[in-house]
């Protein structure tokens, strides 16, 4: 027992370790199955999962081959969902802990990164939904608004009166984290009766201006043929995976407070692929209706919202929007890179910092132009993201189930002198087969973003780029293993977890 309290002790005084890093011991994990399940239904209620299904019609498909694409999706990143969980619920350790395994101590801070990067450009797409969801209340308000002078240039793509709401926005996020999470809770309860409400009274909408559901429907898809249907099917295939491949690498950070295995398993397998359906098929309804309504797909919610006639109207649906995509955007793209950030300088960066870092990247990124239209959307961000997160997922589940056989060492997680430590804090092999997984959708991204001419590169390297999570996690994985076939790290008898007090 005494030697157990000394490893706590050399734990705690760790330059690895913060509260925020601990392990969650057994004494505080309360979360039950419905607790994941209302998680994930709270996490799918969201105006980007409206707009992930509006774009698969825009860009073509009919209702059945949109919501079948996406409960698809959904069900494949359920698998590396739960297997990564597995030891968040075990250990009691968040995300940027658990990679330490695989990349070293140091070398942590890499996966850690690249997450905190991508749920950065959450950030920022979230915060440029609210914000132009106020400049279309404003604007019916006060007129002058839409008319204000350019002040950026063209290539900016960014008109004067969004940009000025987007930054009130951007202002009130950043007030938020200044305030702490917990001034979020009541926004949380609003959010999480508003939006069902709204998607509902929404769908009820164009059900009646679309003379009832069956016409909608009947909307038929606008691939000629089978290749032109299967050339946008896999690629939105892989956006689907990539719209929580960021969930899937720290879901860690949640299952870390599960009461069980069984919980984590149960709640997720429950609310995930349901969830992400029924919501989506809202959205394929509604941007199905707006083709009969409107002679036009209308895939933004926002923009369609602002047709409405009624001036009060709009302006309670835009005020309710903005504070329910407040709530969203602290709960789930503040939370995740602040843990991540602090893990570069525990003794440094704490929660506020950190969110202020994810406040000034999420502006760089320049969301405005990420959601411009379905096809940078999906093709751009969520392809281009998935494939940076599908190798680092690869390595994390090729590490604890095949390497590790699920076995850690909780004190050298946190100990730099540590069997984690590998050279000098960082994994070689980790990080030979992420940047092995990555290089394969290098030229089909290039080309996407016409940095470079297709015709520059063989076709079938550039279509790679259409299953880049797919392509990334399996090259990565299988490197891995095979560069650490010779270095499987033994877990001894005294620190196996199970004989840690705090776990």
């Amino acid at each position: 027992m005494e030697q157990l309290t000394e490893q706590e002790s050399l734990v705690e005084s760790s330059a690895l370790y913060s509260d925020d890093l601990a392990p969650i011991p057994s004494s505080r994990r309360t979360w039950n199955t419905w607790n994941y399940a209302a998680l994930w239904i709270s996490m799918s209620l969201c105006i980007p999962t409206y707009m992930m299904a509006s774009s698969l019609i825009q860009g073509g498909m009919n209702w059945w081959q949109a919501i079948f694409t996406i409960f698809l999706g959904n069900t494949i990143v359920l698998i590396p969902m739960v297997l990564n969980g597995h030891a968040g619920a075990k250990y009691g350790i968040p995300f940027p802990v658990l990679v330490r395994s695989s990349f070293g101590t140091r070398g942590a801070n890499i996966p850690a990164l690249l997450r905190a990067i991508v749920a950065c450009g959450w950030f920022g797409i979230q915060t440029w939904i609210g914000g132009f969801s106020i400049y279309q209340m404003l604007r019916l308000w006060i007129p002058s608004l839409e008319r204000l002078p350019d002040v950026f240039p063209a290539s900016f793509g960014l008109q004067t009166g969004p940009a000025i709401c987007f930054l009130l926005f951007w202002l009130v996020n950043m007030y938020v984290v200044y305030l702490g999470v917990d001034s979020i809770r009541k926004l949380l309860v609003f959010k999480a009766f508003f939006l069902p409400v709204a998607a509902l009274a929404l769908l009820w909408w164009a059900i009646s201006a679309g003379n009832g559901l069956g016409p909608i429907l009947e909307q038929p898809a606008k691939f000629t043929t089978s290749a032109a249907f299967f050339a946008f099917f896999f690629p939105a295939l892989t956006g689907m995976v990539g719209f929580w491949a960021t969930l899937s690498l720290n879901i860690p950070d949640f299952t870390r407070y599960a009461i069980s295995q069984r919980a984590q398993v149960k709640g997720q397998v429950i609310g995930l692929p349901p969830a992400m359906t029924l919501f989506s098929f809202i959205g394929v309804v509604v941007t199905s209706a707006t083709t009969i309504i409107y002679g036009t797909t209308i895939w933004d919610p926002i923009v369609l919202a602002g047709k409405f006639d009624s001036k009060l109207l709009v302006s309670v649906a835009m005020i309710a929007v903005a504070i329910s995509t407040l709530a969203t955007n602290i709960a789930a793209n503040i939370v995740s890179p602040a843990n991540d950030f602090a893990n570069l300088a525990p003794s440094k960066i704490d929660f506020r910092k950190g969110g202020y870092i994810t406040g000034v990247i999420g502006i760089l990124i320049v969301p405005w132009k990420l959601i411009a239209d379905p096809t940078g959307f999906i093709f751009t961000w969520l392809v281009g993201y998935s494939s940076l997160l599908g190798p680092v997922g690869g390595i994390m589940i090729a590490d604890y189930y095949f390497v590790r056989k699920q076995q850690l060492s909780v004190p050298d997680l946190y100990n730099t002198s540590g069997m984690y430590r590998f050279k000098n804090g960082f994994n070689q092999a980790a990080i030979i087969a992420l940047l092995l997984g990555i290089l394969p959708n290098i030229p089909g991204f290039l080309t996407t973003i016409k940095v470079i001419s297709s015709d520059s590169i063989p076709a079938w390297i550039s279509d790679l780029y259409s299953y880049a999570w797919f392509v990334g996690f399996f090259v990565s994985g299988g490197i891995y293993l095979a560069l650490m076939r010779r270095d499987r790290l033994p877990v001894s008898d005294q620190q196996k977890p199970e004989r840690l007090t705090f776990l």
